[in-house]
Formats: C-alpha cells, structure tokens, sequence
C-alpha cells in the first residue's frame, strides 16, 4: 500500500494490518447463557455460586466454527480476534492451569482448537483476545472492578490474596495459547486501569461505605514487561495491542468514531490503530438489547474508519448454543454485499490529503481515490482541489462511467468564487445507485 502517511514505529511489522483494514472480533463465555451483558457478573452482583450454573449448564451444541468463518469471510473481514478468556476467567481451550474450562462443561472440549482450524482454513489471520482481568480466579485482588466490590465480608476474607502469583499464572496461560495453536497473528489484552478511574467510580459506591482500595491495575500488576517479553519470543511476528500499559503496536479506541487519525498523545505521531465497534450496545450476546445499527450505518463506520487511517474491528456476540444472532447474521450479509463490489475502496486503503465534500469521505491507494457518498446530493457534486488532477472515473459498483468537468470562469459562470477554479464538477444521476453507500472511484493523473 503506497501512503504518504508516516506512523510511529512498532515492534511488530503491521504492514499487513493496514493493508487488512476489516476484522471481526468474537465475545463468547458463560454470560452468553444470562444473554444480558458480558458484565452482567459485575453488574447484577452475582456470587460464584450462583454464577456457576451457567458454567454448569454451557452446552454449544450448534456450534459450528467453519460457518462462523465462513460468514467473517464474505462479509469482506481479513482477520479475527476472539476471547479466550474474558474478565469472568471462563478459559475457551483446555488449559492446564485452571479447572474452569470448556472442557469441564458440558461442552466437554477445547472450544479454542478447532475455531483456529476453521478461521485459518477460510484465508483469515487469528487473534487472540485475553483478559487481564479475572474475577473467578482466588489470587485476583478484589477491586473497584470486581462483581463483590460492594461485599465487605467478602472483601475482607479476601486480603490475602497475591496479585504476583495471579501474573504468573496469566504469562502460564499466555504461553498455552501462544504454543498450542500455530502462528498468532494478534494478541489482545484487555484492560488496565487508573488509580485515578478507581477513585472515579468509587465515588458512586460512597453509599456503601466499604474498606476498597482505590488502586488501579497496570504493568506492575500484571508484570508486563515480562508478559510481554515472553509473548514476543514465542511469536517474533505478533501484533499487541497496548492495553497492558505498556506501549506496543496498536492504538484500540472502543465504541466510538474518531474523526480524524489517532495521534501519540506525547508525540503526536500518527498511530497504527483499530477502533473496536459492536453491531449493537453489548459485546457478548444480549437477547433483549434493541440498538443494533443498520448495515448502512456500519458500512459508514467502515468507510470513516479507513478513511482515518484506522482499522475496524467489529464485534460479534455468539448465543450460548453456539451460533450467531439473526439480527448479526443480517448485517455481516448486508456488509458483505457492499464489500463484494466495493472492497477496492477499503483493502490496502488509507487517509488522502484532498478535503471531501461535506457528507463524503475519501480513502486512497496510490492513484486511485475513492468518495464515498454518504448523503445523495441532486445531480451535481464539487470537489475541491482537482482540477485537472482526475484522468477517469466510474463508480465502483458497477464500472460505469461518471462525467466530470473541471469549473472554469465563462461567459455563462462569470461569478465564479475566488478559489473554486481549482475544482471539479462531477454529473450524477438524479437517483441514488441501489448501493448502501455509493462509491466513485477517481484514476488521479501521475503528476
């Protein structure tokens, strides 16, 4: 891909990640059976007791991963980032380190193995996600962020717990997931947190009255520059994100839109980065949530996304049987349509250094730039700044021909704005194409 963008340098070669632009990230665990948040443990307060009949009761029997992979593929994505593990500390594969398994399920199996096989076999890169966090594991110091943080009983039983020997057995666990599967092309942890975030939120805890501490989590807590280090010899090529608190690869914004490219915030170096998106209002499966964006809408995402010079990473909450949401399945077929005839506008895509029109974007390769049209406008369409720069243009869709012309002052425009001459008119049909979001693809003169 050809950019005149520079980003900060990363120990991990991302030459591919930007060239990928499209993933799909999978948040499946126990709480997928309470279908009302992967936090649904910390927000309704539940006890392991009572949360253990979701482990006792997990049974994917529709599961079927090639389908999965085959669904990430025809929508257009390149790769896949799924939890291995998530904060309730429920392990997807058969990992030796811990009883609180798939394995141990009714599910009986390494759920983990085989979504590898299937998602490799469809031509995407594998990402692991795995979450620092961990509220079912004894050594876990309870914190703000622990579903008992409201418990004093329990808080103070609780005191002795060692948050070295909890960093041990996460760099044990990373060290499985990261021999036993092949080349890793993505690691994903997740998350740490300020003292400062913990006081935040303690705040609207004053009521309780408990003794917590209002210490956040980060690299001393998990030890990451070990965790890393280790990561790192095991797979030279990996790609990390920067969640352990520790500078790495990937800058992550989550369920928002940057409206423009994600700087270092010392530096102010452009980034690699990936925004991570749902299709509705939670990560894991949530039966009864009701804001689920229109294909159209994440179509836009997409295309604002690259047009910033970031990635997409967007999410899908599996059912606790193993399948995806009809209402997912309905978008990744929508998405997947637009993608079959407009990827050229997204793969190996970047930012362009030319304004759009208002209610446009544009991404660009070398001398392909690419608007996209997110509001129709009647007949006409101004560019700025490229008069006799456009050799053709066609939308993308179709390959049909777009008329344009550069303005130039005449008898019949002779008020023509000071500036404008450097723009160009494009003739549209009156009519919106039948496509989610049209696309013009623009042959720029070398010059």
């Amino acid at each position: 891909m050809e950019s005149k963008f520079t980003t900060r340098k990363t120990p991990g070669n991302t030459e591919w990640f930007v060239a990928d632009r499209f993933g799909m990230f999978i948040h499946w665990g126990l709480y997928a059976m309470a279908a009302r948040h992967e936090w649904v443990k910390f927000n309704e307060k539940i006890s392991e007791k009572k949360y253990q009949k979701y482990f006792h009761y997990f049974d994917p029997d529709l599961y079927n991963p090639q389908e999965w992979a085959q669904m990430a593929k025809n929508a257009g994505m390149k790769y896949v980032v799924i939890t291995t593990k998530h904060h309730e500390g429920f392990c997807l594969w058969d990992s030796q380190y811990t009883d609180y398994k798939a394995a141990n399920t009714p599910a009986g199996r390494d759920l983990i193995h085989p979504f590898v096989e299937a998602f490799r076999a469809e031509g995407l890169k594998i990402g692991f996600y795995y979450s620092l966090i961990d509220w079912h594991h004894p050594e876990f110091p309870v914190d703000i962020l622990h579903p008992r943080n409201m418990d004093q009983e329990y808080i103070e039983s609780n005191k002795t717990r060692d948050v070295k020997k909890y960093a041990e057995f996460m760099r044990n666990q990373v060290r499985e997931l990261l021999t036993n599967y092949g080349k890793i092309d993505i690691l994903w942890f997740d998350f740490s947190y300020s003292s400062e975030m913990a006081k935040q939120m303690m705040a609207q805890y004053f009521q309780a009255k408990v003794n917590l501490s209002l210490n956040g989590k980060g690299k001393d807590d998990w030890e990451s520059e070990e965790l890393i280090r280790m990561v790192r010899e095991l797979q030279p090529e990996i790609i990390i994100d920067n969640r352990a608190d520790i500078e790495q690869d990937l800058w992550t914004p989550e369920q928002f839109q940057p409206r423009e490219w994600v700087r270092h915030e010392e530096t102010g170096e452009l980034v690699v980065w990936e925004t991570c998106q749902t299709f509705s209002g939670s990560w894991g499966y949530y039966r009864d949530e009701l804001t689920w964006k229109s294909p159209e809408m994440l179509v836009r995402m997409l295309i604002n996304t690259v047009s910033c010079g970031g990635n997409l990473l967007l999410n899908v909450g599996p059912t606790s049987r193993g399948v995806f949401d009809y209402r997912a399945e309905a978008a990744l077929s929508a998405i997947g349509e637009w993608m079959k005839k407009n990827s050229r506008s997204i793969y190996d895509c970047t930012a362009s250094k030319y304004l759009p029109p208002a209610d446009c974007r544009y991404t660009q390769n070398g001398n392909h730039l690419y608007l996209h049209i997110f509001a129709w406008p009647y007949k006409q369409i101004y560019l700025q700044d490229l008069a006799g720069k456009i050799d053709y243009a066609q939308f993308l869709h179709d390959g049909s021909e777009v008329l344009f012309n550069d303005v130039k002052p005449s008898e019949s425009n002779f008020l023509i704005a000071e500036g404008k001459e450097n723009e160009v008119v494009l003739d549209l049909p009156v009519i919106k194409p039948n496509v989610l979001v049209p696309v013009i693809e623009l042959f720029l003169r070398s010059i």
